[in-house]
């Protein structure tokens, strides 16, 4: 096998191959199993020490499992950008959310546009079609738009951004400035439920009043209003391709 040949199996499979690896990985130390709240709050006080002793290590190995579960689709996200805020604060854990969502789409997008983007392409299903055609007529503002939107799967969009060949640079930039609002939002609500944690006892409507928990909350009542305010704001700069639908 040629050199040539060999770096583009690499380029092409490579991606893949780091997918099958978390996958493995993560099932192997009972991963899902551990991205609940219930998990976190019975190891809370643990995680916190460790963090205060070891904040790098800690941070990396956050980052790894973050980065990891988006990669491989876990059901985990929120838990973890919750996470964030309660073991390195609101801006810290709002930086450490977003730097792993947008990484582990990253790599969910890259494996889908090198090793399945052919097949994806033939036979798309429909709603995904629908989004990447989207993105093939504006790909950063869709992209971005689709972003601010919490409740929108991370998969979905990685893979339609994949079918409609949005360049990599495009994909990271689009993908960092949209999930910034909704990040620090969560990680504000873990900060509070490290303070409520810390109180012991159930979660109350008293606890749950709290400025640390009420002010990240009414926070993504306002992120409600940033996808149609982007709208707006676009639209009196020219047609769209959200606005043409």
């Amino acid at each position: 096998m040629t050199s040539a040949r060999a770096l583009t199996l690499l380029r092409r499979f490579g991606p893949l191959a780091v997918i099958v690896v978390l996958f493995v990985i993560a099932f192997a130390i009972g991963l899902p199993e551990h991205l609940s709240l219930e998990e976190l709050r019975a190891r809370g006080a643990q995680l916190q020490a460790y963090a205060r002793e070891h904040p790098v290590l800690c941070a990396e190995i956050y980052l790894a499992v973050y980065v990891g579960s988006v990669a491989i689709s876990l059901p985990g996200a929120l838990v973890l950008s919750l996470t964030g805020g309660f073991l390195f604060g609101p801006l810290g854990g709002g930086l450490a959310a977003v730097a792993g969502a947008s990484g582990g789409s990253t790599v969910t997008f890259l494996v889908f546009r090198t090793a399945f983007g052919d097949m994806l392409r033939k036979a798309p299903d429909a709603f995904i079609a629908r989004v990447a055609e989207g993105l093939r007529k504006d790909a950063f503002h869709y992209l971005l738009t689709l972003r601010l939107i919490p409740a929108f799967p991370l998969l979905i969009v990685n893979i339609a951004a994949a079918i409609a060949s949005v360049p990599a640079r495009t994909f990271l930039l689009a993908s960092v400035l949209g999930m910034i609002p909704s990040s620090f939002v969560y990680a504000g609500i873990g900060a509070g439920l490290g303070h409520i944690f810390a109180q012991g006892g159930p979660v109350t409507l008293g606890t749950l009043l709290s400025p640390r928990i009420y002010l990240p909350i009414i926070g993504m009542g306002v992120l409600a209003f940033l996808p149609p305010l982007w709208r707006h704001w676009r639209k009196g700069r020219g047609p769209t391709p959200l606005d043409e639908k």
